[in-house]
């Protein structure tokens, strides 16, 4: 068996120790954080995250699926509030599927006590990665008390999130990287419980404020709270504020009042924990190749960070692992050369498919979910499905409900936007929307392969 190095011992990098060591190999993880069991590290710029289909499959091939159900929430739909605070539910799905709401801080903090209790593995936290050699797979840490550490390993995983020193080292040899920053930053903001401990909306349901231009969300914790995230341009323009613009008490105050008066009574001291928390940027990353040597590999965000809008980054990290582990059991645990090689050429295309998804799905979020249009295509999707589930399925449901490859995905979701196109064009199909004609309709640009 080999010695594992993983850099990074945050949501995937957990999760990877616990696969490998479970075959038996010997893993030493490093996270340069302090360990999040005894500090909150997560503190004021956590996004809530949804575990769906393909981080459940991952987390039962690992043996931890009941472990983190455990700190899960269930949730069937979407929720929109408009500025007159009316609410509007959307299902995910016509057969109530969910996707399971976790706090990141509980998750991680639930992983790593998962790993921790496998003999062959080793936690070290307060280590920051400087250096990697990735001809011998060595890897040089600096601790928070100022003495450097090295390490060397039979097999070296950058799972070291966005900003990777891993990444970096490798970056110095023939490397294509691409760094992406959104024009939308982020902020938290805390949904309390009522005193009770009761939730203040429903929990099962991902709440979304769209206002066009930018959107604030929240999903549910066990304690009955939310965690909220507001969404805005990191400068102001002519169609939306910025957080530019919206900085002072007063206008804060103006803002929350204008955009999202619902919200106001649930969060009373919303402007406060606005002004108080940090302001943060989104960034997608992609880059090539993701493994150097059969030595050195890239996994979950170090690879392909995305934004948050389909809530699929932790899932893809952990869609790395499970394929990587069949990649083990195909191919051999003596044999990285070989299964490195085709963990980076299987997951490639995949991450940068999704990328592509999450940000169609900013679009959805913040804009379409509002428009009558989009409504109505929603509804007629769900009854194509339910009559022919055999030849329409939801690019969401593709998604988030089966283990349909990412690129895939998208490029049949590209063909159903075509499809729709001529559908909604269709005269009177507002009224008409459930009826033989418009599924002739569907069912005729499916056959012509449109």
């Amino acid at each position: 068996m080999s010695n594992i190095t993983i850099v990074g011992g945050g949501l995937v990098g957990s999760l990877l120790a616990i696969f490998l060591a479970k075959r038996g190999h010997s893993v030493n993880v490093y996270e340069r954080r302090p360990d999040p069991r005894k500090t909150d590290v997560y503190a004021g710029r956590s996004i809530n995250l949804v575990v769906s289909h393909r981080g459940w499959t991952a987390l039962r091939a690992a043996g931890v699926e009941e472990a983190v159900k455990a700190i899960t929430v269930p949730v069937y739909a979407r929720m929109m509030h408009d500025r007159e605070g009316n609410l509007n539910r959307v299902p995910y799905s016509i057969d109530n599927k969910a996707i399971w709401s976790v706090s990141r801080g509980e998750l991680n903090r639930r992983l790593l006590s998962e790993a921790e209790k496998l003999p062959n593995v080793k936690l070290f936290f307060d280590h920051r990665c400087v250096d990697v050699n990735l001809e011998n797979a060595t890897c040089h840490f600096q601790r928070e008390e100022g003495d450097h550490v090295v390490v060397k390993a039979d097999v070296v995983f950058g799972a070291d999130g966005a900003f990777s020193a891993v990444r970096s080292k490798m970056m110095w040899g023939r490397f294509t990287y691409s760094q992406e920053y959104i024009e939308h930053d982020y902020k938290e903001v805390a949904f309390p419980a009522n005193a009770d401990g009761t939730p203040k909306m429903d929990p099962h349901c991902l709440h979304i404020w769209p206002r066009r231009w930018f959107m604030m969300m929240g999903l549910a914790n066990q304690d009955g709270g939310f965690t909220g995230t507001l969404f805005m341009p990191h400068n102001a323009t002519a169609q939306s504020p910025g957080f530019d613009t919206v900085r002072e008490e007063k206008e804060v105050r103006k803002f929350f009042t204008e955009q999202f008066p619902d919200a106001l009574p649930i969060v009373p001291d919303i402007v406060e924990q606005y002004l108080r928390n940090p302001q943060s940027s989104l960034v997608i990353i992609r880059c090539n190749p993701w493994q150097v040597n059969g030595k050195v590999a890239l996994i979950g965000d170090a690879a392909h960070a995305i934004v948050p809008f389909y809530g699929e980054g932790m899932n893809a990290g952990y869609e790395d692992c499970k394929v990587l582990n069949d990649l083990l059991n195909e191919h051999g645990d003596d044999n990285w050369a070989e299964v490195l090689h085709r963990y980076a050429a299987a997951r490639k295309p995949n991450g940068d498919a999704i990328a592509d998804l999450s940000l169609r799905n900013f679009v959805e979020m913040r804009d379409l979910v509002a428009d009558p249009k989009f409504l109505l295509r929603k509804k007629i999707e769900g009854y194509i499905q339910a009559k022919h589930p055999d030849k329409w399925l939801p690019l969401y449901s593709q998604v988030k409900f089966s283990d349909i490859a990412y690129k895939d995905a998208w490029n049949e979701g590209l063909r159903h936007d075509r499809i729709m196109e001529e559908v909604l064009a269709m005269k009177g199909v507002e009224e008409k929307w459930e009826s033989e004609e418009v599924e002739r309709k569907v069912l005729g640009l499916l056959k012509a392969g449109k």
